[in-house]
């Protein structure tokens, strides 16, 4: 039984940093692609990073190049998002998806139906 856990959320004035954590119990993170995900009031879920689980290639999409970064953890098999300088527009509920299976070298951009597993978010409020 594949679980996803977020963790690291709150609330920040505008130019603070949080950093996200996403623990996945039942499957081991040495191959897979993770995503940050997010849905701010009124708005249509967004693609934020990914991460190749096994060689820890990360891709960044518009809404985090340059602030964000992702990284992953596989002896606590965890994925993290370090996201800095954050601003109003960034309030969102955040969460983690896994896609969970050999993927190929180098980042990974799955569409968001590919992905298996979701959690349950974690609120970052920033004003």
């Amino acid at each position: 039984h594949v679980q996803l856990v977020e963790s690291g959320g709150g609330s920040v004035q505008p130019g603070g940093s949080l950093t996200l954590s996403c623990v996945a119990s039942g499957y081991t993170l040495n191959r897979g692609c993770m995503g940050w995900f997010r849905q701010g009031p009124g708005k249509d879920r967004e693609r934020v990073a990914t991460i190749q689980t096994g060689d820890g290639s990360p891709y960044y999409y518009d809404s985090a190049k340059g602030r964000f970064t992702i990284s992953r953890d596989l002896a606590k098999n965890t994925v993290y998002l370090q996201m800095s300088d954050l601003e109003p527009e960034d309030t969102a509920m955040f969460y983690c998806a896994l896609l969970p299976r050999e993927v190929f070298p180098g980042p990974c951009r799955p569409e968001p139906n590919e992905y298996r597993y979701w959690g349950q978010g974690t609120q970052v409020t920033v004003s």
